[in-house]
């Protein structure tokens, strides 16, 4: 499923080692995808905050909680970490495709010809997050993050772009922590 490379398994140490809690997880979760692949959530928590709905593996010594809705698109994963002159960080070559779902292509597909163009133009842009039993979950980023307008931008422009071309999809929900990042509104 997932590996680990020697330098990310020797910085997870590290930080496992900084910390007071006796038994840490290492938890992972695909949050989005943009033009540049997966976008994930990389947590070390303690064993005893795993989700009912957490897939729990072993990897060199540490246990993996990875999502479910994300365990599809782990298959042959590594997790590296690079160091750079700025600092470093945590990295993942994960070699399988954004979506293995025909429906959430064609969600995907509306958002990157249709959607996002039309926010574009307010600095803002969404992120389809997932696509389940008609359900579409998207983020919203930019200029949409913490907009007094995105309700409106969900409901007379998401919504009708998506729901009027795929009559399956009957809900969309809206994911953003709005009140996050530097800059949640312009």
């Amino acid at each position: 499923m997932l590996t680990l490379s020697n330098l990310a398994k020797e910085k997870l140490d590290e930080f496992a080692a900084g910390s007071d809690e006796p038994s840490l997880a290492l938890k992972i979760s695909i949050i989005g995808r943009g033009p540049n692949g997966f976008q994930y959530d990389l947590q070390l928590i303690p064993v005893s905050e795993k989700e009912d709905t957490d897939q729990s593996f072993e990897v060199d010594g540490w246990t993996v909680f990875i999502s479910q809705s994300s365990v599809p698109y782990m298959e042959g994963v590594t997790l590296g970490f690079k160091e750079t002159l700025m600092g470093g960080g945590f990295d993942f070559d994960n070699p399988n495709p954004l979506w293995q779902d025909e429906l959430a292509l064609q969600v995907q597909t509306i958002i990157d010809e249709e959607v996002n163009p039309a926010v574009a133009s307010h600095g803002g842009k969404v992120l389809l997050v997932d696509v389940s039993d008609g359900e579409v979950v998207v983020s919203f980023g930019g200029g949409c993050q913490g907009c007094s307008a995105v309700d409106a931008t969900l409901k007379n422009g998401v919504e009708k772009m998506i729901m009027g071309k795929l009559p399956e999809i009957t809900k969309i929900t809206d994911a953003t922590n709005h009140a996050a990042g530097s800059k949640p509104f312009y």
